[in-house]
């Protein structure tokens, strides 16, 4: 059986669920934003105890993180994610749940061959795409004297 492109791209379009787009997008900026309000919570509450901004902000960033992963692995995350969609790919957070995502699903395979190959399955990519990029940049604010 031969389908065209333009069959296929019928049939997938009548299969695909339709998107409800003015619920997603306001529910995913909203839930978006509380992740960040809470973060700014974070901060304002570490440097009110007496640390600097970039203290305040490294302490920032591991809190989000081990809270992301707590609630991942209690299984948490996915259901917060399922109702608040996008908004749940904040930066921090949602890296955070995608290295640890992977590692929970394979831990039954072993701590070896499963959770230390597929913890990377994500976030290796990722590193590997801001390590160049950050390789790029400084060459170009080097090369342009700022």
């Amino acid at each position: 059986m031969n389908i065209t492109p333009e069959q296929y791209s019928r049939m997938t379009d009548s299969a695909s669920p339709k998107s409800k787009s003015l619920v997603n997008i306001p529910v995913a900026f909203l839930s978006g934003g509380l992740i960040c309000t809470a973060g700014q919570v974070i901060l304002n509450i570490f440097e009110s105890a007496g640390m600097d901004e970039k203290t305040a902000g490294t302490w920032t960033s591991i809190v989000l993180i081990f809270t992301s992963m707590i609630l991942t692995g209690t299984g948490i995350y996915e259901k917060a994610a399922k109702h608040a969609g996008a908004g749940t790919l904040v930066p921090i957070t949602g890296f955070a749940n995608s290295v640890v995502s992977p590692a929970i699903e394979s831990k039954s395979e072993g701590f070896i061959l499963g959770v230390g190959s597929k913890i990377f399955t994500i976030a290796g990519p990722v590193i590997l795409y801001g390590t160049a990029a950050s390789l790029i940049y400084g060459i170009f604010y080097y090369l342009s004297g700022f």
